[in-house]
């Protein structure tokens, strides 16, 4: 089938050009020439044939989602088509929110285990509380039936005001009882975590750039700045992207008069300049953006706008390297195609799309390739050769495009704590599944000993639960080696006390213990803190 759909990438330009003018297809094939018309001939000929002659009924709309794929796979890997039924869910992390009950869940031997109601949200307003076991929805029965993620979000999402009847068993109470939740709007965040890393430093992190991540950040950095913060530290490790108007708003905070932020230039696409417009909250004060393999799309734009301006430093590892634009386009069927348009480049003109000729599934590859070269252990193993060289735009200092944003500060990825042994509790939800035991249990204990999440950050001690740790992980069959957790004691005790702190009290609170193992952000604080900074001969700000 993906030789057949080779030929004809035509057609589906055809269809998408059809959907976004007011010019008929009929029209559009007259001014093609005598081959493109024989192309488009041979394909309705085709699904005729399989149609009226193959051996086995077929699905015509499945042949054609095939056939839309292979073509777009043929175009770049970034090109994409989604069925109707993805639309929706694959819009709602962008659009900042999606209506349902408003819990975060995990499932515990087969049973659905609330970890946090939504604040404000339906199951708060409920009553719902943090450590409930959903045991019936609407009636069914869901404990103890191999019920998956997708299984949750196919019966407790819905259509606003509808109701969901819920069978809750809670700790210390005798029987099940029921709560009726009616479903709402529940918000999407973008911003992870916000809290002050030093009495002057301030530490925000995103995951993506949706619609209402601007408001997010200007939140979160209002109230740093009220607790004393003077530098920030923007981590965008991870981050894959999202809007594009986001992406230069985001910049917008940081670069102060009017400033080219990206400009975009396609084959059907004019050059066009996107420049800051305002003045933003973090126009003063040093700036570090921490990158890494996994940061892409608009976190390139945002990094790429503060490295070229010499607005601040870059530290970690090389990002991702996306620098193509995709419109939206959506079919009458209520699917969608993401169809690149356009390129985008930095302020200095660097384009920081990485070659992608080998196809999509190489292009994928690429990041994890990283691992087996040694870029991510070692920067010595990065090479960039001087035609990717450009300059930055108040120091000169040299910065290259192509294949991603290469940080200022290089930070290799540590692996001198990690064991098998560690691994296993990881991959096998071992550590996930304690802790939600444990918390199930102790959360009153806890709380009482603890009352607020500094006294539990500060005085909880994390290493007497390592012995019920080992014992659990015994039980579910991870067989004891006291040499691999000797070498991973620091870490396991590290990510074992951040998960209690995100199933205790929130989970933007997780990141303040776990950055204790993220070097980049260690890095960062140094680099602020002993000189480093200054001497990268940035820009006066």
């Amino acid at each position: 089938m993906h030789t057949i759909m080779k030929g004809y990438k035509t057609i589906l330009v055809l269809i998408l050009i059809t959907i976004s003018t007011s010019v008929s297809f009929a029209q559009i094939v007259t001014k093609l020439d005598i081959e493109k018309q024989m192309a488009v001939r041979k394909f309705e000929k085709l699904l005729d044939y399989i149609h009226n002659m193959y051996v086995d009924s077929v699905q015509t709309e499945e042949l054609l989602e095939d056939a839309f794929v292979g073509m777009l796979e043929e175009l770049d890997p970034h090109s994409v088509y989604i069925p109707k039924k993805e639309v929706e869910e694959m819009n709602a992390p962008l659009q900042g929110s999606f209506t349902g009950v408003g819990i975060r869940f995990q499932i515990l031997k087969d049973t659905l285990m609330v970890v946090q109601a939504i604040p404000g949200g339906p199951s708060e307003k409920a009553g719902i509380r943090a450590g409930d076991k959903f045991i019936y929805i609407d009636g069914e029965n869901i404990a103890g039936t191999g019920l998956k993620n997708s299984g949750v979000r196919k019966r407790l999402l819905g259509d606003k005001d509808t109701e969901v009847i819920i069978q809750v068993y809670r700790r210390g109470v005798q029987d099940l009882f029921d709560v009726t939740i009616t479903r709402d709007k529940i918000p999407i965040f973008s911003l992870d975590a916000s809290y002050m890393a030093t009495p002057e430093i301030g530490y925000v992190k995103l995951n993506n750039f949706s619609r209402t991540t601007i408001e997010e950040f200007k939140k979160a950095v209002f109230e740093l700045q009220q607790k004393g913060m003077k530098d920030l530290i923007l981590d965008l490790q991870g981050n894959g992207g999202g809007y594009l108007s986001t992406a230069i708003d985001l910049a917008d905070e940081f670069l102060a008069g009017r400033k080219l932020v990206v400009y975009t230039e396609g084959r059907m696409y004019d050059k066009t300049n996107y420049t800051t417009r305002k003045t933003g909250l973090m126009e003063q004060g040093r700036v570090i953006v921490l990158i890494d393999e996994s940061s892409a799309s608009a976190s390139e734009i945002v990094t790429g706008a503060i490295q070229d301006w010499d607005r601040g430093i870059v530290v970690g590892r090389r990002s991702f390297g996306k620098g193509l634009v995709q419109k939206p386009v959506n079919l009458p069927d209520g699917s969608m195609v993401r169809l690149t348009t356009s390129r985008y480049y930095t302020p200095t003109g660097r384009s920081i799309q990485k070659s992608y000729e080998g196809g999509s599934e190489l292009y994928r590859k690429e990041k994890y390739e990283r691992f087996q070269n040694g870029e991510a252990y070692n920067a010595d193993s990065i090479k960039f050769p001087d035609s990717l060289k450009f300059e930055t735009l108040a120091t000169a200092r040299s910065v290259y495009g192509g294949g991603g944003i290469m940080p200022d500060f290089y930070v290799p990825l540590d692996t001198t704590e990690t064991s098998s042994y560690f691994s296993s509790l990881i991959r096998k939800g071992i550590l996930n599944s304690f802790v939600l035991n444990y918390i199930d249990k102790n959360r009153k204990k806890i709380k009482e000993a603890h009352t607020t999440f500094e006294s539990f950050k500060k005085d909880f001690d994390v290493e007497k639960l390592t012995k019920k740790l080992i014992d659990y992980a015994d039980k579910e069959k991870l067989e004891f080696n006291e040499e691999q957790f000797k070498k991973s004691e620091r870490i396991i005790n590290i990510r074992l006390k951040a998960m209690l702190a995100q199933n205790i009290w929130d989970y933007k609170k997780f990141y303040e213990i776990i950055n204790q193992l993220n070097n980049s952000y260690i890095k960062a604080i140094k680099i602020l803190e002993d000189g480093s900074y200054e001497k990268v001969n940035l820009a006066s700000y």
